[in-house]
């Protein structure tokens, strides 16, 4: 069963004294009515509805609703902590734990999904940690984005974003190439020097294109996380994840996309075009509409490069599978 929510505007008159309110007041100053009193009501309906259906987590979910709508000394917010408390010990509750409690156990198939991680590409994303600057840099930008957005965030986007340029390394690795170890520059994320010049184009691409997919599957790991624990944090983690990556798209400059439109013919460029402008009509990203006008404005470039038609359907891939993640429904905390 579903119970139906609003969200609650914020008042600028008292309901009841007609005092102007200035934003963020849960009580009037000057009679002390409660703001959101109607919607205080609604949910109190909608708690007391689910719970008489025996759906012990939606009522909590509504009742700690409520409590955010409630000034922390008031005698309502009192009670309704009590409430709280005698759900989270019912025997309905217990047999439906919230997800906070039972999050070891559903999280089963992440935990799985880690150790094979570790097992296969482990060793190697561990070596980029044992680089001082490395860590010196990371842990700079991590102390930024936890002022901003607080340390679980922050520390998920400074992790995925390492997977990322670790992804680099590994395809720079792959062709011999010597390179720094990441670095972290707090507000533009990170970058890997080269020591030495590719050989091609061809595979000018495919090191450009492998930080975004490395950066995919550390989006998509986030993202599975979040649907077995259904913490909003995670969905968040994941769905900036998709966004960075797909940033790192646009075929510019020394971005990840640039280096792959080295590799791409006239052709293929404008197929790649198509495939951003079809991803963003299926999508609404507005950030799709951007690349592929720049796409385009490659395409019309005088360009003398083969066809690369593993860099086009890596490119493809990428764009739709990001687009997807990027675009997935993140829920309010």
């Amino acid at each position: 069963m579903t119970y139906p929510t609003t969200v609650a505007p914020d008042p600028a008159i008292c309901p009841n004294c007609q005092t102007h309110l200035a934003p963020g007041l849960l009580a009037c100053p000057s009679c002390h009515t409660l703001v959101y009193g109607s919607r205080l009501k609604e949910l109190a309906r909608e708690a007391q509805a689910a719970q008489d259906a025996g759906d012990h987590p939606a009522a909590m979910a509504r009742w700690r609703e409520a409590l955010e709508l409630l000034p922390p000394s008031s005698r309502q917010h009192q009670t309704i902590t009590a409430k709280l408390e005698t759900l989270a010990g019912s025997p309905e509750a217990k047999s439906r734990p919230p997800v906070e409690g039972s999050w070891l156990k559903r999280s089963w198939g992440a935990v799985l999904a880690a150790i094979l991680l570790i097992l296969t590409k482990g060793k190697f994303l561990l070596s980029g940690l044992l680089k001082l600057p490395t860590l010196l840099s990371m842990f700079a930008a991590f102390g930024v984005y936890w002022t901003i957005w607080g340390w679980k965030f922050a520390l998920g986007i400074i992790l995925t974003t390492y997977v990322h340029e670790m992804g680099h390394v590994a395809a720079l690795v792959r062709y011999g190439i010597k390179a720094s170890a990441p670095m972290f520059v707090p507000g533009f994320g990170a970058y890997v020097r080269l020591q030495q010049h590719l050989a091609s184009a061809r595979q000018d691409a495919r090191v450009g294109l492998a930080g975004p997919l490395w950066g995919l599957a550390a989006g998509l790991f986030c993202y599975g996380v979040a649907r077995i624990t259904d913490q909003p944090a995670w969905f968040a983690i994941a769905n900036v994840t998709g966004f960075i990556n797909l940033f790192n798209l646009v075929p510019i400059w020394q971005l990840d996309g640039g280096r792959a439109f080295t590799s791409l013919a006239t052709l293929d460029r404008w197929i790649a075009a198509a495939i951003l402008v079809a991803a963003w009509l299926w999508s609404g990203l507005g950030l799709l509409a951007v690349i592929a006008l720049v796409a385009g404005w490659q395409a019309l470039r005088k360009n003398s490069a083969p066809r690369d038609s593993g860099a086009l359907a890596l490119y493809g891939g990428l764009v739709v599978v990001l687009a997807w993640l990027a675009s997935t429904h993140v829920p309010s905390q």
